[in-house]
């Protein structure tokens, strides 16, 4: 009896039912992958949201440092207004996204 049922198991209805059930071989590890998939996304949005304002920073500071004061207020002024149409893009692309 045991071996009917193994070749039944075994058999496309067998399969499909079990998949049907919920059979959850191998769920576990899907689930590690979609937290690593999600983990790298955020790592690689946040390298391309922040790296642009972080080097700015770096630059401003050097020119400040350096005395170049007028040159180093220009670069602020001109990150912030960056950061600003960056945001209303953002905003815009949120938008289109819910509608």
């Amino acid at each position: 009896m045991s071996m009917q049922f193994n070749r039944w198991c075994n058999s496309f209805a067998g399969r499909s039912l079990r998949r049907l059930f919920g059979e959850e071989k191998g769920a576990v590890m899907m689930e590690y992958v979609i937290v690593a998939v999600l983990i790298a996304a955020a790592c690689v949005v946040a390298v391309v949201v922040f790296s642009r304002s972080v080097g700015g920073g770096f630059v401003t500071a050097a020119r400040g440092a350096s005395g170049d004061h007028t040159q180093a207020q220009q670069m602020r002024q001109k990150q912030q207004s960056d950061r600003s149409e960056d945001a209303e893009k953002a905003l815009e692309y949120s938008d289109s996204l819910h509608r």
